[in-house]
């Protein structure tokens, strides 16, 4: 059973204490589509605590520290599995000379918010087996340009999903896939080819 690495995001608890968190859709989503979690603090000495996993996720959340652009660099450049999520793509885009931009109307508490465009010629295309699905969308910043191929587009044409197909897996999707595994098995696709190629 891989082990995926969670990146932890830092907040304040109700009682002010400051908090390093990973999101429980993620860590059951991991679990569902056969794959075991730990939760990862970055340091100095994160390469110590990132080689012992198979695969990584960073979360969502609502701002990056350094720790992360140099953890991702990292793990680029080893080839190991990443999949962004939400900030984490924005991460992966930013890594890679893109422009982060603030917009509107894409936070909505829906279960379905969207469509978004696959192209055909992606990895992505190859998980879902679809050109077209549907998403929710919980993000207000958006990427520009970034030195990756871009593999889904909203209807209004903002990057929904960038990745490199020359990597085992390094994509990085603007939605929150986690938050839909109950109700659309085309999001557990994409965990579970993620933890096959973490095996």
């Amino acid at each position: 059973m891989p082990i995926i690495g969670i990146i932890t995001r830092e907040y304040v608890s109700e009682e002010k204490h400051p908090i390093s968190i990973i999101y429980k859709d993620i860590e059951k989503s991991i679990i569902k589509n056969g794959g075991n979690t730990i939760g990862i603090t970055l340091n100095k000495d994160f390469k110590k605590i990132i080689d012992i996993c198979d695969g990584i996720i960073f979360q969502g959340g609502d701002i990056f520290e350094e720790y992360d652009l140099k953890a991702l660099k990292y793990l680029y450049d080893i080839n190991k599995p990443v999949l962004g999520i939400c900030l984490g793509m924005q991460l992966m885009g930013v890594l890679f000379n893109a422009e982060m931009l603030d917009i509107p109307n894409h936070k909505k508490n829906l279960s379905y918010a969207h469509d978004i465009k696959i192209k055909k010629e992606s990895k992505l295309y190859e998980i879902y087996k679809s050109d077209i699905i549907k998403v929710n969308s919980r993000h207000k910043s958006v990427i520009k340009n970034p030195n990756l191929n871009i593999s889904a587009i909203s209807g209004d044409g903002y990057i929904e999903a960038i990745e490199d197909s020359n990597k085992k897996f390094f994509i990085g999707v603007e939605w929150h896939p986690e938050s839909m595994i109950d109700y659309d098995e085309n999001q557990n696709k994409l965990f579970k080819y993620f933890i096959d190629c973490s095996k």
